[in-house]
């Protein structure tokens, strides 16, 4: 494990940007942050784990919602400060209930909603 985390190049809050992206569609989920000890945790587990700077504290994908993400490979990109994660994602990736986060597109100079909830936040997260 020390030579895969001795190749991160983290912040300096000891964190590194992760996008998670479906394994066998291409489909861009999500991005989230990790620390040494998620990163571990997640190529230990093979469930993935984020880091919550709000929180401060590890988020272990899904552990509210159920939405869980599945590691099928973790890549480094070329100047060691990125993580990829192909993933395959059981249900939403989104907190707002959406398959992806990247719901908003700008068209015609404003921010148009281009994908519903398919599930609502209530229904995720008991609140």
């Amino acid at each position: 494990m020390s030579k895969i985390l001795d190749a991160i190049k983290f912040n300096a809050d000891g964190l590194i940007a992760a996008i998670a992206q479906q394994h066998d569609t291409g489909e861009v989920l999500m991005m989230a942050w990790m620390n040494a000890e998620a990163v571990t945790e997640t190529l230990t587990t093979g469930q993935v784990c984020y880091y919550s700077r709000s929180r401060q504290k590890l988020w272990r994908k899904g552990e509210t919602s159920g939405q869980q993400q599945k590691l099928v490979e973790m890549r480094l990109d070329c100047d060691g400060d990125t993580l990829l994660l192909l993933v395959d994602q059981k249900g939403v990736a989104c907190h707002t209930g959406r398959r992806n986060c990247f719901f908003l597109a700008a068209r015609g100079g404003e921010w148009v909603e281009i994908a519903k909830p398919e599930v609502s936040p209530e229904t995720l997260y008991g609140h």
